[in-house]
Parts: structure tokens; C-alpha cells; sequence
């Protein structure tokens, strides 16, 4: 009964979601290690592991500082990417009118590098956070945009005649009808955009910062602190995948049947 009850303990660490991609990265981790030593990589091109955890160890309080800015202008930048691209997609999806003028503009606006931009925008805001928050927007705003016109368009027209036929308002077809068909497309386009949102801020930062990860990075490649450099960008990976986690934890509570029909499909993969 307890081999029974070990078995089924140890299945479900093997079918545990973080558990994968952490084996993956020991193994990403153990090649890099591993290169460096048969390779024989000086330090002042590719650090080994153990210097830079050393670096994330001994600069951790002066990392952690650093990453504030960075993520309080990400939030900024993706909110006001949520606050205009969700609205933004509904005039797009429900008027062709305006999805002819605008469409085509948003769509080359992505051709233009926001590495390009951010240094007219220091011109115009100055070197306080607006510029980085609206970095990160340029570059947030677009996933969601897209998603939004996609899940509003994929309405199931039926259940838009039946709303129709019981004479429901246009707040009431949009409320029970519109808006819950296309979260599962917008909640796609809100853990892109949160992820692009922080390489935005961290492009901000490099054109005009004396605070945030990009600002140490832009400091440690000038100083050759190697290891310095990857542990901010350590810090930098770990910031977007923990706002990834928490809009994906989001649209389990906002969207369950969503969340459980992708549980479904990993099971039987």
C-alpha cells in the first residue's frame, strides 16, 4: 500500500507543470558549465555558472533595487496596453470601417524599431519613468490588439441571433455573449504582451536611465562584469515569468473552462 501510495506521489511530481521545464533548465545550465571547462572560454566572453550565482548572491540586495523601476515600468506600460488595446480591438472587430483606417497603421507601426523611438521620447518626457512606460507599451500593445480582434471576431454568430431574439441590449449581448467568447484570445494576447512589455522597459532604460536592469546591464557590458550582466538578465527572466504566471493564474480564475481544457490537452500529451 505505501510502494502503491509512493508510486502515485512520485507520478504526480513527474506530471507537476514547473517540474519540466526546471529539469530542462539544470540540463541548459550543466551544458553551459560543461562548455566553459572542455572549451576553455575565458571569463571576459562567457562566465561560468557558479561566478555568476556568486554575483546574483553578493549583489542580490542592489539587483533586487534595480528591479523595482524596471517593473514598475512594465505594469505601467502593459496596463495602459490593456487600457487601449482591449478597447481599440472591439472598434476594430465590430466596425470594418474602422478596421480599414486603422488596421493596416497599427500593423506598420510594428515595422518601425522601438529602439528608434525611445530616444524621441526621452526628447519629449524627459529621463523620468514616462518614457519607459510608454516604451513598453508601444511594444505590449500589439499582442493584444490582434488576440482581442481575433477572439471578438470569433463570436459563434448563433449565439449572437439568440441574444438578439431575447431582445438583449448591446451591453447584455457583450456581457454574456461577446466578451466571455473572446477571453480565451485576449487572455493569448495579455501573456505576450506583459512578456514584450518588460524588454520594452528594459529598451527605455537603455536609452535613458541611471536606475533599473537595464541600466546595470548597459554599466556591467561597459565594465567587462560579466557575470554582473547575466545575473541581471537572471533577474529580467525572472520578472517575466512571474507577471506571465500571474495572468496566467488570472485566466484560470477568470476563465476556468479555458485553463481545465488546457490541463485536458497536456494529460494526454
Amino acid at each position: 500500500m505505501r510502494a502503491r501510495a509512493g508510486r502515485v506521489s512520485l507520478r504526480a511530481m513527474g506530471d507537476a507543470a514547473w517540474l519540466r521545464p526546471a529539469l530542462l533548465l539544470v540540463i541548459i545550465v550543466a551544458l553551459w558549465a560543461l562548455a566553459v571547462q572542455i572549451f576553455n572560454i575565458p571569463a571576459y566572453l562567457i562566465p561560468r555558472p557558479l561566478d555568476v550565482a556568486e554575483a546574483m548572491v553578493d549583489q542580490w540586495q542592489t539587483l533586487l533595487a534595480e528591479a523595482v523601476p524596471t517593473t514598475l515600468a512594465t505594469l505601467g506600460g502593459f496596463a495602459l496596453s490593456v487600457t487601449v488595446g482591449i478597447p481599440l480591438a472591439m472598434l476594430i472587430a465590430g466596425s470594418r470601417t474602422v478596421e480599414s483606417y486603422v488596421y493596416p497603421l497599427l500593423v506598420f507601426s510594428q515595422s518601425v524599431p522601438k529602439v528608434a523611438i525611445a530616444p524621441l521620447l526621452v526628447v519629449w518626457f524627459g529621463f523620468g519613468m514616462m518614457p519607459k512606460v510608454l516604451t513598453a507599451f508601444l511594444l505590449g500593445v500589439f499582442p493584444i490588439v490582434v488576440s482581442g480582434v481575433q477572439g471578438f471576431k470569433s463570436v459563434d454568430p448563433e449565439m449572437r441571433d439568440l441574444v438578439r431574439s431575447m431582445r438583449a441590449d448591446w451591453l447584455q449581448s457583450f456581457a454574456y455573449v461577446n466578451l466571455p467568447q473572446a477571453l480565451p484570445s485576449i487572455f493569448s494576447g495579455l501573456k505576450v504582451s506583459v512578456t514584450l512589455a518588460v524588454v520594452g522597459a528594459v529598451v527605455g532604460e537603455f536609452v535613458g536611465a541611471n536606475s533599473g536592469i537595464g541600466f546595470v546591464l548597459q554599466r556591467s557590458i561597459g565594465n567587462f562584469e560579466l557575470p554582473t550582466m547575466f545575473a541581471a538578465l537572471v533577474i529580467l527572466a525572472l520578472i517575466g515569468v512571474i507577471l506571465f504566471w500571474l495572468i496566467e493564474l488570472v485566466e484560470r480564475v477568470v476563465v476556468p473552462w479555458q485553463a481545465s481544457r488546457r490541463v485536458e490537452v497536456a494529460a494526454t500529451a
